[in-house]
């Protein structure tokens, strides 16, 4: 099964959950700052900004109080440019490299979920992480990027599992629009060091912080 029907199918299944309940669920879109925390993480990535999309379905029994959780989301970890210059040519050459963070989650959380305008809500969810990195070698045309000669050194990416405890707040608007922000505290387990590089692995955490906007299912269902 491909990610996109996986998500897919995700989302159906939450929002099936959510059908009965006399709370709002909602789908949502969200701008992150990510900031990479302890040894492991500041040696091999820096801080970064990405977008994250995540559903949120009540369970009809516990309405106000329990929700499913799921989403995605994508951090740029790394983009990097080091030049190299020819003493005697004057020819310039870089090395670029760009590292990706791919999150699919799925949890829950507890915490106001129903009809009033504060809603503040905690959350735990398990993570499939999907770690990528590239490095070309580029020799750069300033008059036309489309004749720039580029080599790729090296590409690959590594899959592994991990968790987030999330904290955040909600600010319900007429039960259609919602404004929602918070910090997530993300541990990975076991990446290899450079995604590759040695044998050595890591245990990298990051500390994220989030603030989107979202639509409620009774919105999306009057439409």
């Amino acid at each position: 099964m491909k990610l996109s029907q996986f998500t897919y199918l995700i989302a159906i299944c939450l929002l099936s959950v959510g059908q009965d309940s006399s709370a709002g669920g909602k789908l949502g879109i969200y701008g992150i700052y990510m900031a990479p925390r302890g040894p492991d993480a500041r040696s091999y990535s820096d801080p970064g900004y990405g977008l994250g999309f995540h559903v949120v379905a009540p369970v009809s029994f516990f309405a106000d109080i329990v929700a499913g959780v799921g989403g995605l989301e994508y951090v740029n970890l790394l983009s990097a440019t080091t030049q190299f210059r020819d003493r005697v040519t004057g020819l310039r050459v870089e090395q670029q490299t760009e590292q990706g963070y791919f999150r699919l989650f799925l949890g829950g959380q507890v915490g106001g979920h129903g009809n009033g305008f504060l809603r503040p809500h905690a959350g735990i969810n398990l993570a499939f992480v999907y770690y990528s990195i590239s490095t070309d070698v580029v020799i750069p045309d300033d008059r036309n990027r489309e004749n720039e000669i580029r080599q790729s050194l090296r590409s690959e990416g590594n899959v592994i599992f991990g968790y987030d405890i999330t904290f955040g707040l909600d600010l319900n608007f007429s039960n259609t629009i919602a404004l929602d922000g918070g910090v997530k505290y993300l541990k990975s387990f076991s990446v290899p060091q450079q995604l590759g590089e040695g044998s050595v692995r890591v245990h990298p955490y990051y500390l994220q912080i989030y603030f989107g906007i979202g639509v409620s299912f009774d919105m999306i269902r009057d439409r």
